[in-house]
Parts: C-alpha cells; sequence; structure tokens
C-alpha cells in the first residue's frame, strides 16, 4: 500500500511530500492544480520512462520517491475433524 510520495522539479510541482492514510484515499481539486502529475508520478515509480517535457527545470533534478508498506494478508485456516460418537 503506498504511504509517502516525494516528488521534486516534475511539471508544475517544484517539491511535494504527500502522506496517505490507512484506507481510501481520493485526490480532488480545481482543473491545473496537479492531480495529473501526481498519476503521472505514479506512473513513473511503477516503471514507465521519464519523459523530457515532464521535467520543470531541465538544469536540475527531477526526483520521485514512494514508500510502500508491505500488507500481509491473512487467510484464517479451518479444520474439520469428525467427532467420534
Amino acid at each position: 500500500m503506498l504511504q509517502e510520495i516525494y516528488i521534486k522539479n516534475l511539471i508544475l510541482i517544484d517539491e511535494l511530500r504527500m502522506e496517505f492514510g490507512p484506507g481510501l484515499n481520493v485526490l480532488t481539486g480545481e482543473t491545473g492544480v496537479g492531480k495529473s502529475i501526481i498519476m503521472d508520478a505514479l506512473g513513473l515509480i511503477s516503471g514507465e520512462r521519464i519523459r523530457s517535457d515532464l521535467v520543470r527545470n531541465p538544469e536540475e533534478k527531477a526526483l520521485v520517491e514512494a514508500v510502500f508498506s508491505s500488507m500481509m494478508i491473512v487467510k484464517p485456516v479451518i479444520t474439520y475433524e469428525p467427532v467420534n460418537s
């Protein structure tokens, strides 16, 4: 699960750190405030190649970092043992 994302020098974003809580997190806002940039950053984290037009200032390094927590899925084990009468 995504816990935090850090974005630096990406399109409109000079520097941004966002933390996500447990459960559903929703990005909302006016047109042009950067919601799609955050989604582009998540794409970069998942392996997409960066395009030169995504870098805000080409003379500086662009950086996207993310912190993920591991989720352990626990399945209950149900056993049935017949009772001897």
